[in-house]
């Protein structure tokens, strides 16, 4: 990839452990968005999200209304697909119920990796995969708790962007040296 806003993108944000419930929020929106289209599709209306989205508030997305899904389904700085919006807010209520049970997203999602980064070592991008048993089993706890559009391979990305797994290759600058 060679688009700066990319660029951007993995060499200051992807893989780097997120911890703060609002940036969590932000991305399972976001990853939930990309589902069919291209990652860079979607960091190019990031900011079209974040004024849609009321910032990745969740307990403001949580209180969307017909009304004002009806109008995100005409704001171009967003990817305009009915489901994708409704899971968008449909996820922000499951999410708050998560919060309240466990204190936070963060801490709920986190105990899938123990707490900390997964590390992998990759040669090469084939040698990614799409999904892993515990992006099997964190999707299938979601899909439980009412989630939508958190398919393994959508949460599989997630992880990656959020730090939860470390796919930068061996070669790259960003891979963690020990």
């Amino acid at each position: 990839m060679s688009d700066p806003i990319y660029i951007k993108y993995h060499d200051e944000e992807w893989g780097v452990p997120i911890y703060d419930d609002q940036k969590l929020f932000e991305f399972l929106i976001l990853e939930g968005a990309q589902a069919g289209l291209s990652w860079l599709t979607i960091l190019k209306r990031r900011d079209g999200y974040k004024k849609a989205f009321a910032n990745f508030a969740a307990e403001k997305v949580a209180r969307y209304d017909k009304r004002k899904i009806a109008s995100l389904l005409k704001d171009p700085g967003i990817i305009r697909n009915k489901l994708k919006v409704e899971s968008a807010v449909s996820n922000a209520k499951a999410f708050l119920k998560i919060q309240k049970e466990f204190g936070s997203f963060s801490k709920y999602q986190w105990r899938f990796v123990d707490g900390k980064p997964i590390i992998n070592i990759r040669k090469t991008l084939k040698a990614i995969p799409p999904t892993s048993k515990v992006s099997d089993a964190f999707s299938k706890d979601l899909k439980a708790r009412g989630f939508k559009f958190v398919g393994s391979t959508i949460i599989y990305a997630h992880m990656q962007a959020v730090g939860m797994v470390n796919d930068h290759l061996k070669s790259c600058f960003r891979f963690p040296s020990h």
